[in-house]
């Protein structure tokens, strides 16, 4: 490829020296030994940036991205670097800017009559609970790490309680986003009715920083739930799942907030990753399929004259009559709960996992999960497989473990993954549920994307004249 003309060339020097003037120097990482920790993901290696910035405010995350256009240097926002698909890390060029939004984490202010809050986009969802949980209220986005507002948003997360309360962008009711050329756009409604056009936040809810910053949000939250039922439930099979889901919602409604699926092999990492946690099995063998299942309410009542345990343990009685469950346990729901958000570090201690997040409609969940594991031992037959996740939404965390004691094989590794991505394209799915695409996925959006949508989304992205942003597929 012939290098591009000098005129095209990031100015990284004269980038530097402006906006050393306008951040300052706790708003301005330099040096290698300050760089570092921005470089690294959650889960792959490092990449090299040509400089960090740290804004504090909206207004400086503007005049940042302003000099960066002007001095054609490429940013890659960042939050709290949880992410898994490598669009919160620079390259290894050198080249691109980080912009941290850290300390952009002022603001936390609550409409409690309108059950809403406005937050800077740098606020942990941990910090943001704690603060709500003093005023009986939650923000139910679930997850095992511990991300920003901002990076939440970018990612549209969903996590464990999707069946009852939904992803991120179900729960945004407004958005105040920077352009590329620091043009900032106020979509900070309170409402949520509004039928005046597009609804123009949206395209920052699961685009990754693609077309624009967030740098504030106002969200919905929820009453914390005052009284919760959870079971681990083993099916009479895969298959029968299902029906037991079916049957859940018909008699618990909205109460039923989580209906998660675990692996045999995703259970047992666990059980020996983290041998503080209580087997719930004893010394009987692990079942091939089980179910996490929680039932919550926001008052302290239960099912008419039942209390929530007594109503769940009921429903599970009616499950082993008619032969669809064969074991159940309702005890010692923290230890439940810390069995399901310990699985994914369990795993690495059996091998590199091979991570894929995907989704597919409820209905064919059985049938696709049959063929990837099929199509997988065909491929490898020394490739664990540790699916668990969110059945209830048709969501997965597909898991291939390869083991460390076998040579590594990029290409194998590269067939495998696209082996279960056709799978799930033919089943009707997405190849990424909730990560994202970033630099990691760009390929495979390439490859399953349908044309007309990547034209669209190219469309709109030149639009926005974002295209120095740093997650872009185009």
């Amino acid at each position: 490829m012939n290098p591009r003309p000098s005129a095209l060339l990031p100015d990284i020097d004269g980038c530097i020296s402006a906006l050393s003037v306008a951040l300052g120097g706790n708003g301005l990482y330099t040096k290698r030994e300050d760089l570092v920790r921005y470089e690294t993901g959650a889960r792959y290696g490092a990449g090299q940036a040509a400089f960090v910035m740290r804004p504090s405010s909206t207004a400086e995350v503007a005049v940042a991205l302003k000099i960066c256009s002007q001095h054609r240097v490429t940013v890659v926002p960042q939050g709290a670097n949880t992410g898994l698909v490598g669009a919160s890390t620079p390259d290894e060029s050198g080249q691109q800017a980080v912009l941290s939004l850290e300390r952009a984490a002022s603001t936390l202010q609550l409409n409690h009559i309108n059950r809403s809050i406005e937050v800077s986009a740098g606020v942990s969802l941990s910090k943001l609970n704690d603060f709500l949980k003093s005023y009986g209220l939650w923000f139910p986005i679930d997850l095992g790490a511990d991300p920003t507002v901002g990076g939440m948003i970018a990612t549209n997360t969903g996590g464990t309680r999707f069946i009852r309360y939904g992803d991120v962008r179900r729960n945004v009711l407004g958005l105040e986003v920077v352009l590329n050329d620091g043009t900032t756009l106020n979509f900070m409604d309170q409402v949520r009715k509004n039928n005046t056009g597009l609804d123009t936040k949206q395209l920052f809810i699961g685009t990754g920083g693609r077309f624009g910053i967030v740098t504030r949000a106002i969200l919905e939250v929820h009453p914390l739930p005052q009284n919760a039922a959870t079971a681990l439930i083993v099916p009479s099979s895969p298959a029968g799942a299902l029906d037991i889901l079916v049957d859940m919602e018909e008699h618990f409604g909205p109460q039923l907030t989580s209906f998660e699926g675990i692996s045999r092999t995703a259970l047992a990492a666990v059980l020996v990753g983290v041998p503080q946690l209580r087997n719930p099995f004893l010394n009987e063998q692990l079942p091939h399929y089980s179910l996490l299942v929680e039932v919550s309410t926001w008052t302290k009542g239960g099912d008419g004259n039942l209390t929530l345990d007594q109503a769940l343990e009921r429903e599970l009685e009616r499950a082993f009559e008619a032969g669809k469950i064969e074991n159940a346990f309702t005890q010692d729901a923290a230890n439940l709960w810390s069995i399901r958000h310990h699985i994914s570090d369990s795993l690495k201690l059996k091998g590199k996992v091979i991570a894929l997040d995907v989704s597919v409609p409820r209905d064919r969940f059985v049938q696709f999960r049959d063929k990837a594991c099929e199509e997988v031992k065909r491929l490898a037959d020394f490739v664990l497989i540790a699916d668990f996740g969110h059945l209830g939404d048709g969501g997965v965390h597909f898991n291939m473990i390869w083991p460390h004691e076998v040579p590594s094989d990029a290409e194998l590794v590269e067939r495998l993954r696209t082996a279960v991505y056709d799978l799930v394209a033919a089943h009707g799915g997405s190849f990424s549920a909730e990560h994202g695409v970033g630099p990691f996925n760009a390929h495979y959006y390439k490859r399953y994307v349908p044309a007309a949508k990547q034209s669209l989304e190219h469309l709109i992205e030149e639009a926005l004249a974002s295209r120095s942003l740093g997650n872009t597929l185009s």
